[in-house]
């Protein structure tokens, strides 16, 4: 993948990420597979790229006030243990059962949008 397919794709997956509040690793996983990237690395890279989008994205909503820090920080707190885990976890999964769980993830995602009001 050329530098400049990715930093485009990057421009498209920050401003979804913005808008959508998803982080974008629901977009750069699925692109780096593309790329031949294993899981691993692909979730590894797709971290990377999320703290970048995500500090650019929490400095932009909370000028307009859109941050409930206490909520954000208690979800934090446990989501960086989980992340410890999940890291660990993620060693020994199969690159077949990988894809399989990340597909089903992202369709169940999909219909609970879709069908939520």
């Amino acid at each position: 993948m050329s530098s400049f397919f990715l930093i485009a794709a990057g421009l498209i997956i920050g401003i979804l990420a913005s808008f959508s509040g998803l982080g974008g690793g629901f977009l750069v996983v699925p692109l780096l597979f593309m790329g031949g990237f294993s899981p691993q690395k692909a979730v590894g890279t797709s971290f990377f790229v999320i703290v970048a989008i995500s500090l650019s994205a929490l400095a932009a909503q909370s000028r307009f006030g859109n941050v409930d820090w206490k909520t954000g920080l208690f979800l934090a707190i446990g989501g960086i243990a989980g992340a410890q885990i999940g890291s660990l976890l993620l060693q020994h999964v199969p690159v077949a059962l990988f894809r399989k769980f990340l597909s089903f993830l992202l369709a169940g995602l999909a219909v609970y949008l879709f069908l939520k009001r």
